[in-house]
């Protein structure tokens, strides 16, 4: 796995972490602005992980398919619903999201032994993201 991938995606875990805490320590109004950040972090993740899809498909045409172009799209969409929701029922359909990207990419990455280190580092990552939001979601359902 390259350095430069592992250590900036644990740093994209900062901001999941770093506010499902405040939304558990901060007083209610910090924490409702916390908690729509932390959704707002959450789609913006969820929607880059479809953009991976995307990417392959512009160095590979033999990628540029409509079942990998449809799924690039899909995680965007998802992510920008959930944000209209009340903030318990959007941070499901967050981790709902993250859990079915991670799913999906590390069936599709493990079938290629040159990308297999994104499929763990996904994995990590995945669970660092899932993680975060349902501690969320547990300190926060009376939002």
């Amino acid at each position: 796995m390259p350095r430069p991938a592992f250590g900036l995606g644990i740093a994209g875990l900062l901001p999941f972490w770093g506010l499902a805490v405040l939304v558990s320590i901060a007083d209610p109004a910090l924490s409702e602005t916390a908690l729509r950040a932390q959704m707002a972090y959450g789609a913006l993740i969820l929607s880059f992980l479809g953009g991976v899809h995307w990417g392959i498909a512009a160095v590979n045409r033999l990628n540029a398919g409509w079942l990998r172009l449809g799924w690039g799209v899909t995680p965007s969409l998802v992510a920008w619903a959930a944000l209209f929701l009340p903030p318990v029922w959007g941070l499901c359909v967050l981790v709902s999201g993250f859990l079915t990207a991670a799913v999906i990419d590390f069936r599709i990455f493990t079938a290629d032994n040159a990308t297999v280190w994104f499929a763990r580092l996904r994995t990590i990552l995945s669970a660092g993201a899932v993680s975060a939001l349902l501690f969320t979601l547990a300190i926060s359902a009376e939002f």
